[in-house]
């Protein structure tokens, strides 16, 4: 029996959650009707302070306002999203019943029983407003288990007075040009190469784990040869900009952008990842997203409040509050939301819509780490040739695929 078979909620709740929506909107119910609850929230210590506005409580403050039918009384803590998967499947029913989490926890809430799944016009919602590779890392086994607000990934940051904007369209272009740095025998980034030539991971989508991870084939060692040539290139870095002197570009994250700005200062650019001879560079992506826990005593008697507190918070006005209150660290992924002229959420954004994949949440995932990281090292170290490119790249697919059920 599958994990989302183990935990399917039943009939009647499951009605309850397709009526729920995503919006907050005002009810007619009579004030004496109200229904008087008590609603645990979990959230990281950054949405709860002064700082940002307490974004977490006024965000929950207006849901409550929004709705007048419900009589809520919000209980809070700090838990951040990397923790939710300890904290919360430690004793589910004592836990929160609404929590902040990374979207790679999933199949582990999931085991727990601690996670439920969403439906009706909350996914429809989730769906309209975000790219489908964020809709993809809350999915697991078809089902959707979260409203995501933030996506994670990497693009790149770039010299505006070495390349243009139309150079930073080609990798290729741009190695004509200056120096670029790239973390080749990282297996995090190295897959982006493979992936723009038909490469996938457990389907085209990350959901078929019967599938396995394809790294075979021509498409595959055209990619290494791709890369023999890429190492030997004298205006190619391994690693980042503080690896070498003159590197006008490289790949990473938000959590690199004042590394970024220290190096380039006004000639800063941001931008999703080029492509290259085979192909639109795509790097992994996951997201932290808001969660529903099935096991409380609120989600028994009103599921309705549960889901839709998770659908505001999650929603085109609560994801816009939270990108003013932390610019430059939670970027939306509702497309809904006008960054302006916000170059490093565009990139991200970007990045998101059309320039990335899915991480895949299948438990063979983690095949694929060493082998990539090995050929990565072996490209850089120069052991990898034109005359042994396919050798070592069937070699790389066995392994990854060496535990994998076919």
């Amino acid at each position: 029996m599958s994990i989302k078979k183990l935990f399917t909620l039943s009939l009647a709740v499951l009605m309850t959650l397709a009526l729920v929506g995503c919006s907050a909107k005002p009810s007619e119910t009579p004030a004496d009707d109200k229904v008087a609850v008590t609603v645990t929230v979990w959230g990281p210590q950054e949405d709860q302070s002064d700082d940002n506005g307490r974004w977490l409580q006024t965000m929950c403050e207006n849901f409550a306002a929004a709705h007048p039918e419900w009589e809520i009384t919000f209980n809070y803590g700090v838990c951040s999203e990397g923790d939710a998967k300890t904290n919360v499947t430690t004793d589910p029913a004592a836990a929160a019943d609404v929590y902040m989490f990374a979207n790679d926890q999933i199949p582990d809430l999931l085991k727990a029983g601690a996670i439920a799944e969403l439906g009706g016009s909350t996914v429809e919602a989730i769906k309209k407003n975000n790219s489908g590779t964020t809709v993809n890392t809350v999915t697991y086994d078809g089902s959707v288990y979260g409203v995501p607000f933030t996506a994670n990934t990497w693009f790149m940051y770039y010299d505006k007075s070495v390349f243009t904007e139309e150079d930073i369209k080609s990798l290729d272009t741009m190695l004509e040009k200056g120096k670029v740095a790239f973390p080749l025998n990282n297996s995090w980034y190295l897959a982006s190469f493979y992936v723009a030539n038909g490469c996938t991971l457990f389907g085209p989508d990350g959901g078929d784990a019967a599938a396995g991870l394809d790294f075979s084939g021509d498409k595959a060692v055209a990619v290494t040869d791709y890369l023999v040539d890429l190492v030997a290139n004298p205006n190619f870095v391994n690693g980042d900009v503080s690896t070498g002197t003159d590197i006008s570009a490289f790949f990473s994250g938000t959590w690199d952008a004042q590394k970024a700005l220290d190096a380039y200062g006004d000639n800063l650019g941001i931008a999703a990842s080029p492509a290259y001879a085979l192909g639109q560079l795509k790097s992994f992506a996951g997201s932290k997203a808001i969660g529903v826990n099935p096991q409380t005593a609120l989600y028994a008697e009103h599921p309705e409040i549960a889901v839709a507190l998770a659908a505001y918070l999650g929603s085109t006005e609560a994801q816009q509050a939270h990108y003013e209150y932390r610019k430059g660290e939670v970027i939306p992924t509702d497309s809904n939301i006008n960054v302006g002229d916000d170059a490093l959420a565009k990139a991200q954004m970007d990045t998101m819509d059309y320039a990335s994949i899915v991480q895949p949440l299948q438990a063979d995932m983690g095949n694929y780490w060493g082998p990539a990281q090995s050929m990565g090292d072996e490209l850089v170290a120069g052991t990898v040739t034109h005359e042994n490119a396919a050798e070592k790249t069937e070699a790389m697919n066995a392994a990854m695929n060496s535990s994998v059920v076919q």
